[in-house]
């Protein structure tokens, strides 16, 4: 296991982030995958009601033409979860779609979209790695992977949905210890994309939290199908979970697009009430809400269109 410490100070309002270890995790012909592993803040509670506190595994987005582990922006999150008693491991992925053209005009749709599913795949692919990695070292890393709860931001959600989609098919699992699966799994507007009509699974998914915004054109809310093909955001996701019983969380914000892909800080408390009642104390809670905040701050995203 190859190891490197490094010990960055980002320099940012309110707070300094303290040193984090970074560790290759995966080889790839055309680079090095690494992830960052931040430890809970010294002093912070790590169990609730008796059950140890998972660690989040973090998916950064970027529209698969980039985004890194790293952003600073992701810090002040970051130090929020530390703060609460939660590690957090944050991981690179292939871009997928960098220097790829995209043309959704009818002539190039489905080009587009089984290039969205190829890079789709290859995250999820880098993700598997990574769990085998951790898996591999855990007793080294002190992380026990039969308590991580995997989150994701817009691309990075994308990745997590589709992993957790695949593990509960048995589809594409072959890197993963047997009979693993996440304890929960948080999105920040994401989807599926797939060529086989609505996703479905054989068995019931992990504990599923999604907070998308209703006016997203970046990562559809509800879905963009031609044929069998096509993207299933959370709202149409939220509608399979429901007729099945699986245990989910959607909130659904009024007036906001693409901003809920980088809200962590200000909906932290949905994420925590999903982490100590839906994944910690197992509560099959099903919450469908409509959030109308006019306090949460809004900000303008690109289309996929414009994106591309």
């Amino acid at each position: 296991m190859k190891k490197i410490f490094t010990f960055l100070l980002f320099l940012l309002p309110l707070f300094q982030l303290r040193a984090q270890e970074t560790y290759l995790y995966a080889q790839r012909d055309t680079c090095s995958l690494y992830l960052d592993i931040h430890r809970p803040t010294e002093g912070s509670e790590l169990s609730f009601e008796g059950q140890s506190k998972p660690a989040i595994l973090f998916v950064f987005g970027g529209g698969f033409i980039m985004g890194s582990r790293n952003d600073p922006y992701y810090n002040p999150w970051f130090k929020l979860l530390n703060d609460n008693g939660y590690t957090v491991i944050s991981i690179d992925y292939r871009l997928g779609l960098k220097g790829v053209k995209m043309n959704f005009g009818p002539f190039g749709i489905m080009k587009a979209a089984k290039s969205a599913r190829k890079a789709q795949d290859m995250g999820v692919e880098d993700l598997f790695s990574a769990v085998r990695f951790l898996s591999d070292n855990a007793e080294d890393l002190g992380i026990d992977t039969s308590n991580i709860v995997l989150s994701g931001s817009s691309a990075g959600a994308i990745i997590s949905l589709a992993a957790e989609w695949y593990i509960s098919n048995g589809d594409k699992v072959e890197e993963l210890p047997e009979g693993f699966n996440f304890k929960g799994l948080m999105s920040f507007a994401g989807a599926i994309i797939g060529d086989e009509g609505t996703p479905a699974y054989k068995n019931p998914p992990c504990p599923i939290l999604l907070l998308h915004g209703i006016e997203d054109q970046t990562v559809a809310y509800k879905k963009i199908q031609v044929m069998k093909k096509g993207m299933w955001g959370s709202s149409a996701l939220a509608d399979v979970y429901g007729k099945k019983g699986y245990n989910y969380s959607i909130y659904r914000f009024v007036g906001h697009s693409h901003d809920i892909a980088a809200m962590f800080v200000p909906t932290w408390p949905l994420q925590k009430a999903f982490l100590e009642h839906n994944v910690m104390l197992g509560n099959a809670l099903t919450v469908d809400s409509t959030v109308d905040n006019p306090q949460l701050p809004r900000t303008e995203f690109p289309s996929m269109q414009k994106l591309y």
